[in-house]
């Protein structure tokens, strides 16, 4: 459960990820950097060690999110799906992050959608596992969202693209401040269908928000639901 926000800017870009997970999850660690694989790379982690988000060196994020439409589960001897965007943290081209991608245990991982984003190549690309087959599609360099959500897929997707789409036209669309705003919003009510999204059970635990612009390379994160 989770929402990913892609904004294209002038010599750069911005992402934002909303972590949605069930209330009773231990609480994710802020982000650190970690030396890896000759890289450096940033980003917040699970007790296991795993990651939902990260940005190296080289300004290539990727972040992860379920893909919960695809019904099939694994029973007994899963893997973290946190392992995956650690495993792939410090890659810089398509082709490496493919690579190793293609040398995890995916059969013992549950369905997922990896979004890489490559500034060098203004190339976004999105792998997806559905436990028969890894695809990998490309996307244009242009704002967009994905979206996650254990509790009506198809629903939330429809109600907070319509959300994106909308903020998109209004002012100051495109800036952190925006960005921001757009990943508290409670429309069309708070809810399970809201960007910052609250049930019973389950809630948006996070904000992370990665900025990068000219020579400058940021990640910022919210322990806690955006709205607050």
């Amino acid at each position: 459960m989770c929402t990913v926000s892609f904004i294209v800017r002038q010599r750069g870009y911005l992402l934002g990820m909303n972590r949605d997970e069930q209330l009773s999850r231990v609480p994710g660690l802020p982000p650190g950097e970690i030396p890896m694989d000759g890289r450096l790379v940033v980003c917040p982690s699970e007790p296991g060690c795993g990651t939902w988000i990260s940005l190296n060196d080289t300004r290539v994020a990727f972040a992860l999110v379920n893909w919960y439409s695809i019904k099939s589960r694994i029973r007994n001897d899963g893997v973290s799906r946190g392992t995956v965007v650690r495993a792939v943290a410090a890659q810089i081209s398509q082709a490496s992050a493919s690579r190793i991608l293609s040398g995890l245990p995916l059969k013992r991982v549950n369905p997922f959608r990896l979004i890489g984003v490559f500034p060098a190549q203004a190339r976004i690309w999105e792998w997806r596992w559905n436990q028969k087959a890894l695809a990998c599609v490309a996307h244009p360099w242009k704002s967009r969202q994905w979206i996650s959500s254990g509790y009506d897929e198809p629903a939330a997707q429809c109600q907070r693209s319509r959300t994106f789409e909308r903020a998109l036209g209004q002012k100051g669309a495109g800036s952190r401040a925006w960005l921001r705003r757009l990943h508290r919003s409670h429309v069309p009510e708070r809810g399970p269908f809201s960007i910052c999204m609250h049930r019973a059970d389950a809630a948006t635990v996070s904000y992370t928000e990665i900025s990068v612009s000219g020579r400058r390379t940021a990640m910022a994160y919210w322990a806690g639901a955006p709205c607050q």
